[in-house]
């Protein structure tokens, strides 16, 4: 059986009971995909991600070692933690699901994006431009000075413009399918990219101070600012890094696995649920402030449920496999997608965790949040994409297979035992911390000084470097990997096969 993009499009990628064979394509004509646009933005993707990942080793060794911060206010550990953030969330991240979208939207639909090249080609150099002028303004210092460091209003402008122009494109493309349903993945894509737009400008609502100054003040102060800080914060966690991977998640795992989604109506209460509860659960992330407190326990009430459909979905992409386990074993790009949907569940268990009060009071400030958002950042968002990109490039560049599946085993392993030691040194750190901060002597007076608790940490933050290290070295291999797959290189290697038991290889009597 092979699972056709039109098949997808048409059953949901199974039956209404989720587990059948999917419907052979209906003979159709050729549709002239654009694809051009879509090796630019994988090619950004590889790009920006080797540039995050270098930036979060440097800004984890200065942490480790201060006197990397050089003494140059560009330089210092300030200015470049929200350019390793944005690169890795918005310029790696972002260009990886602006491939994937563009390249499923077109596939399930059967027909080529909305717009032309011209649209695309302005959708792809506008958001690098975006990328540039964020990252810029960063290292100069150039932000609007709040929780996350946003960019300028003029930076943020232009973001938007694209951003609308993105939507246009998708929408566009769903008007003019050919195929009558919507294949489920689509779904998640368009949410993410309607949400976004709506954080993006409700949080950003600022008065420029002069039109060719760089400075604007937010129309929000105060716990309102910060309230609506976070609805934007842990919305775009769960927008941007859940939904829209979640959307690669049903596109690429059906594709690889080669067999339907394991249950399509789990997909639809996946999807509604998760769309419905996710937009509440932002206040969690202000307990023990100013927010009131009702709000606060909203946010952590709607976190807790939270788990109900993380898990559905994650059951969903892994029960895909089912009768093709096998594969786990000789495709290491399956590997990359399945354990990116184990990381997904990880996270997503130990977020609403997080979330409740009691457990928030021992978190909160720590490197435990740390470990937790690299958990997710680089076991699911990370590996997913890498994933998707692994499948994408010998489809793009119309190559037989990959240059080299040994080095993706090579990589997996590499950049897994990386994030196993980041987020364990990150766990044992962050918990380590918040019990330090909360030790008390006799008299009432604090066990520790500050600076007791940041020496405590340091083997913690050298560990977390050299994971970090294991990450980028990984992702160097991939970028070779791909650019001799894009020359249509193939590497010879042994064939594998899979080790019989002596009681398998007897003839049946």
């Amino acid at each position: 059986m092979t699972i056709t993009d039109t098949a997808m499009a048409g059953t949901g990628g199974g039956t209404a009971a989720g587990a059948g064979e999917a419907q052979a394509a209906p003979p159709s004509e050729a549709v002239e995909y654009n694809e051009e646009v879509i090796r630019l933005f994988t090619i950004a993707s590889m790009f920006w991600g080797i540039v995050a990942f270098l930036a979060g080793v440097f800004i984890a060794l200065q942490l480790a070692f201060p006197v990397l911060n050089l003494g140059l206010e560009w330089t210092t550990f300030g200015r470049l933690r929200p350019v390793h953030t944005s690169a890795a969330i918005f310029a790696f991240g972002g260009n990886a699901l602006f491939a994937t979208s563009l390249y499923c939207v077109q596939r399930t639909c059967r027909a080529s994006l909305f717009g032309g090249p011209d649209v695309a080609n302005f959708l792809f150099w506008g958001y690098q431009l975006f990328i540039v002028l964020a990252a810029s303004g960063y290292i100069m210092g150039i932000t609007q000075s709040r929780e996350y460091a946003e960019p300028e209003w003029y930076a943020d402008l232009w973001l938007t413009v694209v951003w609308v122009t993105y939507l246009v494109v998708f929408l566009g493309t769903l008007a003019k399918r050919r195929e009558p349903h919507i294949y489920v993945a689509n779904w998640f894509f368009l949410a993410y990219i309607v949400t976004i737009a709506m954080l993006h400008i409700g949080n950003n609502l600022a008065v420029p101070v002069s039109l060719f100054g760089t400075k604007s003040y937010s129309l929000f102060a105060g716990v309102q600012d910060a309230l609506t800080q976070w609805w934007y914060g842990h919305n775009a966690v769960g927008f941007f890094l859940t939904a829209g991977f979640l959307g690669i998640m049903y596109y690429f795992i059906p594709k690889r696995a080669n067999r339907p989604v394991y249950s399509y109506r789990l997909s639809i209460v996946h999807f509604w649920s998760l769309i419905f509860l996710y937009i509440w659960a932002g206040p969690h992330h202000l307990h023990y402030t100013a927010l009131p407190e009702w709000s606060q326990t909203l946010g952590m009430v709607f976190s807790v449920m939270l788990w109900m459909p993380s898990w559905g979905g994650m059951i969903n992409g892994i029960m895909t496999l089912s009768g093709a386990w096998d594969k786990l074993r000789t495709d290491p790009v399956l590997r990359f997608l399945v354990v990116a949907v184990a990381f997904y569940g990880m996270s997503t268990f130990e977020g609403p965790l997080m979330s409740v009060r009691p457990v928030n009071a021992l978190s909160h400030y720590t490197d435990w949040t740390i470990g937790h958002v690299h958990s997710g950042a680089l076991g699911w968002v990370a590996f997913i994409s890498f994933g998707a990109i692994y499948f994408l490039v010998p489809v793009l560049w119309k190559a037989k297979e990959l240059y080299s599946r040994r080095l993706v085993e090579w990589h997996f392993w590499t950049a897994t035992i990386g994030i196993v030691l980041y987020i364990t040194a990150m766990w044992i750190s962050g918990i380590m911390q918040g019990l330090m901060w909360r030790s008390y002597d006799e008299l009432g007076f604090l066990t520790y000084s500050f600076i007791e608790t940041v020496e405590a940490m340091h083997p913690f933050y050298v560990i977390r470097a050299l994971g970090g290290i294991l990450f980028l070295v990984g992702s160097l291999i991939m970028a070779y990997n791909l650019w001799r797959t894009a020359r249509g290189d193939i590497a010879e290697e042994p064939e594998v096969r899979p080790v019989l038991s002596p009681a398998a290889a007897r003839p049946a009597e």
